[in-house]
């Protein structure tokens, strides 16, 4: 096995909070969430008790008024960008190890620099310049001994292990460090709890317990960490720029004159054989502030793609900045002097090219949809997705056309009280109200076993004919601001129509209905 390369490795701790919020630490007590389980938490919400790995209802017991978001793992990897972009112009060769965590060998910038730990403190100075000021560095024989000296980093910053003393730095570490839970669980039951323990053992017994996985871990526990460096390709300069000597107020004019800005971002695209499929927009008024926003497409962005995304961000600005007025008196707002395109996510133009007799039905109805959107606005044509929840107006997340929908209640967890199949095909969202009695008027009252007061007989001004239910919903509970709860009712009308009613708090409300 080749001896390791001296590495220099980078590390944001709490990179997908710093991605989620936009801003750096400190950060109010706040957890992303995925698939019910805290994977990212602040420093403030950890002074509580949550840690990442509790179930969702653990932590809010922890810490009640915590912020919970959705954990999106490709937002990690956008705001990452960035990040590595300026580390690759002082530092070229860095490789993506993950989202948070960058590495590159040592040899070139430690040279420049006049030593290891002068470089390691140049990199964290031009980092903490560009408002990355949290980054710790570790420098080391190979990626994983220096990853681990990285988090060891906590008040210097930055941490150096000598060369050939791998081994003795890993010695006392934990097994857990490996992230390989039933060999960690296997060793300790045979004694052995720290890498020092593990590292102790014959390479050749290791191997043939463990297998060649076994055997490489070995390898790490040791020191010998081997593993060649990929150095990541410089990526093409695709963003663009439009400066306005005066500033535009009005969004058709900055629209109209960006299109020579969108034109060049196509072109750039084109010369990287590339496509764009993600493209962040940012919007510099007069005062210095900048309002970005990142748009989705279902397929590719063109020129006139991105002139609408313009217009259309520059129209919610110009709306929530002036709430209450209608759009026309909306369109004029604070001046805008500088508009900046960048592309997010870009594919290979080969996985676009339409076939020899075109694409078929999906092409035309992607232009059709684009061009009512066009006429409409950016909400005027949206999809559906199915979400989790117990009342229909929860199921369903309603997402632009060319969105990603983000689906934070996932639909195949068990919600207890959430209606089976088949599900009414009309849903109102908001509820609307009805008025469901009994004969001759009288009011229907539902105690706290389910028990009804007398039968439905009306429901608005007609004959229930049919009926089932009561079937209790009861939400949030613990939560006095959101606490929801009631009895569902399936009501059949004289004219053969199917209702699903909720009465909750004295009120009926209409559901939905089924055809």
């Amino acid at each position: 096995m080749d001896a390791p390369v001296r590495m220099h490795v980078l590390w944001f701790p709490d990179w997908p909070l710093r991605a989620a919020l936009g801003a750096a630490p400190p950060h109010p007590p706040t957890a992303l969430v995925h698939g019910g389980v805290v994977t990212a938490c602040t420093e403030s919400a950890r002074e509580h008790g949550v840690r990442v790995g509790q179930r969702r209802r653990l932590a809010q017991s922890r810490l009640p008024s915590l912020r919970m978001l959705p954990h999106d793992t490709a937002q990690d990897e956008r705001a990452f960008l960035p990040v590595l972009r300026l580390i690759d112009e002082n530092a070229p060769g860095v490789q993506l190890l993950r989202p948070g965590l960058a590495a590159l060998r040592s040899r070139g910038i430690s040279r420049y620099h006049g030593g290891e730990e002068s470089a390691a403190t140049a990199l964290r100075e031009i980092l903490a310049e560009a408002g990355y000021a949290e980054v710790r560095v570790g420098v080391a024989d190979g990626v994983f001994t220096a990853e681990l000296a990285a988090r060891g980093a906590a008040d210097a910053k930055c941490a150096v292990i000598p060369t050939g003393q791998a081994r003795a730095f890993l010695a006392p570490l934990p097994l857990a460090v490996l992230g390989e839970p039933e060999l960690a669980d296997l060793l300790r039951r045979l004694g052995i709890s720290t890498l020092g323990g593990f590292a102790a053992l014959e390479a050749v017994a290791v191997r043939e317990r463990f297998g060649e996985h076994g055997a490489r871990l070995h390898a790490l526990a040791r020191g010998a960490d081997s593993r060649p460096l990929q150095p990541r390709p410089p990526d093409p300069q695709l963003a663009r720029e439009a400066a306005f000597e005066t500033p535009l107020g009005q969004s058709d004019q900055i629209a109209f004159a960006v299109r020579q800005t969108t034109d060049a971002v196509m072109l750039a695209l084109a010369d990287a054989s590339a496509v764009c499929t993600e493209v962040r927009i940012d919007l510099t008024d007069d005062d210095g502030a900048v309002f970005s926003r990142t748009w989705l497409h279902p397929t590719c962005f063109d020129a006139g793609d991105l002139v609408d995304r313009v217009r259309w961000q520059l129209e919610s600005l110009a709306a929530d900045s002036r709430p209450g007025e209608d759009a026309d008196a909306a369109r004029a707002f604070r001046g805008i002097v500088g508009v900046r395109i960048a592309p997010v996510a870009v594919d290979d133009a080969a996985h676009h090219q339409p076939g020899l007799f075109g694409s078929g039905t999906d092409e035309r109805l992607h232009h059709a949809v684009s061009r009512v959107q066009t006429l409409l606005g950016h909400t005027g044509v949206a999809t559906a997705a199915l979400s989790g929840g117990r009342l229909l107006a929860d199921r369903q997340v309603l997402t632009p056309w060319g969105e990603r929908p983000v689906v934070e209640r996932d639909p195949a967890q068990p919600w207890p009280g959430s209606l089976p199949a088949p599900l009414p095909a009309e849903v109102y969202s908001p509820m609307r109200p009805v008025r469901v009695t009994g004969a001759e008027g009288a009011a229907i009252s539902i105690g706290t076993r389910g028990e009804i007061s007398c039968p439905p007989a009306l429901i608005d001004d007609s004959e229930v004919i049919g009926w089932a239910g009561p079937w209790p919903v009861h939400e949030h509970r613990w939560d006095a601001a959101r606490s929801r709860s009631g009895h569902r009712f399936q009501l059949l009308d004289a004219q053969h129509r199917a209702w699903l009613v909720l009465h909750s708090d004295g009120a009926w409300w209409a559901e939905g209905r089924y055809r």
